[in-house]
């Protein structure tokens, strides 16, 4: 039954993104998946183990995407480049799991809250050390480094917001207006 468990999982998605995780309920995901409400339970044991399915699945794949794009890129300011990139790349293209990613932790239980933050906190320990080293070569400004990448990665994460497929911009177009920004912010002038 590996495909129903992709089943619930991909119409979770695209409820919790609709309407939000606690507005959906089990009935409506089981519903859609042509299946019981008692069937879920087979998958998963609640909705909220959904949530963090998703969570999790979203993280790790944020992160593989990141260390796929840092391969083999030299330079601080090629890293960041890639980085950036990567990042609203990534938000664009997995826009339903990025936002559920960014505004339901609230659905989690606190031992699911932890794992999920540990993640990112890892995945954020990436782009500090990218800025950090920056910072050290007196190429990026001698600012909070914490500060620095979370107000890139704050303004990168907005795009799962505001996207439209098919829009005036192709994906990588609206990364590069992202890129020259998070670039003339960080550059020592």
């Amino acid at each position: 039954m590996p495909h129903m468990k992709d089943k619930i999982i991909r119409v979770a998605t695209s409820l919790f993104h609709r309407k939000g995780y606690f507005a959906t309920s089990i009935s409506e995901i089981a519903g859609l998946c042509g299946i019981q409400k008692a069937s879920i339970y087979y998958h998963y044991a609640s909705k909220e183990a959904i949530l963090y399915q998703i969570h999790s699945t979203t993280m790790d794949d944020l992160t593989t995407y990141l260390k796929g794009n840092l391969q083999g890129v030299d330079g601080i300011e090629d890293c960041m480049r890639a980085a950036v990139r990567s990042h609203v790349r990534f938000h664009l293209e997995r826009q339903k799991e990025t936002f559920i990613a960014n505004t339901e932790l609230r659905g989690l239980t606190p031992e699911h809250y932890a794992l999920i933050v540990a993640k990112r906190d890892t995945y954020e320990q990436i782009i500090q050390e990218i800025i950090q080293r920056g910072c050290a070569a007196g190429i990026f400004v001698d600012e909070d480094v914490k500060i620095l990448s979370y107000a890139i990665l704050t303004q990168c994460n907005a795009g799962a917001i505001w996207y439209k497929p098919g829009g005036r911009l192709t994906v990588d177009d609206i990364a590069e207006v992202y890129v020259r920004f998070a670039l003339q912010g960080l550059m020592v002038r």
